[in-house]
């Protein structure tokens, strides 16, 4: 039988009255002070957010990565971000449902990755469960966006400020709006 954590990572949907819940909520718990600890830190001390960053994740951040706090995350543990990224201040990261950031990754201030969703039964409306996200590499997404839970952000792809993206984007295409839809595709 799987632990609540494995059935969380799997997408299964999860209630706050099944046994091992709060274990994983004091997981998170833990995960979201260590960010408001990450919060206190100055933009200038790269040593010490790539040190917080690397318990938030429970894996290095990669040294030619910035991260600008304050940033926000609920769940690190899964939740990889590649190589040569920038990502700028007021950042807020739900990953309990995965998120892989590729190489070369810009996002944006203000924005929002978002893997949990609720149960649509009312009944049921505090249980949770979660789709991952894929940011492929040399991704740019614009201030303020919002990107929801399953979506793949193909190579190359430009996410227009303000955006929310709901369905996945191909490769080297601008996308945006709410929800956001093609605007054009890159031609270089």
């Amino acid at each position: 039988m799987e632990n609540i954590f494995e059935r969380d990572r799997n997408g299964e949907v999860i209630s706050p009255n099944e046994p091992g819940y709060e274990l994983l909520i004091d997981d998170i718990f833990s995960c979201m002070e260590t960010a408001q600890e990450l919060s206190t830190v100055s933009v200038r001390d790269q040593k010490r957010v790539h040190e917080l960053m690397g318990e938030i994740l429970g894996k290095p951040l990669p040294e030619s990565t910035t991260v600008l706090p304050p940033f926000y995350i609920d769940y690190g543990k899964p939740v990889t971000i590649g190589e040569g990224c920038f990502i700028q201040q007021c950042c807020t990261f739900f990953g309990r449902g995965q998120i892989t950031i590729g190489n070369g990754v810009f996002i944006g201030p203000k924005c929002n990755l978002i893997t949990i969703n609720h149960d649509v039964n009312p009944d049921n409306r505090s249980a949770t469960y979660g789709r991952p996200i894929v940011i492929e590499d040399k991704v740019w997404i614009g201030i303020n966006s919002t990107i929801l839970p399953g979506v793949r952000i193909g190579y190359g792809a430009i996410v227009g400020a303000q955006s929310v993206v709901t369905h996945d984007v191909p490769p080297m295409t601008i996308v945006a709006g709410n929800p956001a839809r093609v605007i054009k595709k890159i031609e270089l």
